[in-house]
């Protein structure tokens, strides 16, 4: 069973304003530290915060704004690593 998941919204704003850059940071944060079996990751259409996007959600917290440069630290304090 995995311990959070990790959704980032794929809808055209998100996507188009850097989660098409957070999408391969994650995946490749998570096989690097080889996390693939604990956390579940996936797309998802729309969190209806368009206006606020990029977003991405770990567990239960939500994060907006979200720029690729900080994906890393994001997922290092989430995930407490």
């Amino acid at each position: 069973m995995h311990e959070k998941e990790i959704i980032i919204c794929l809808g055209s704003s998100c996507f188009s304003r850097g989660n098409n850059k957070c999408l391969g940071i994650i995946d490749k944060f998570l096989k690097s530290h080889n996390l693939e079996d604990r956390y579940f990751f996936r797309g998802s259409r729309c969190f209806d915060k368009c206006e606020r996007g990029p977003v991405m959600k770990i567990g239960d917290e939500i994060y907006e704004n979200v720029k690729p440069e900080e994906v890393e630290n994001i997922l290092k304090r989430s995930l407490k690593i």
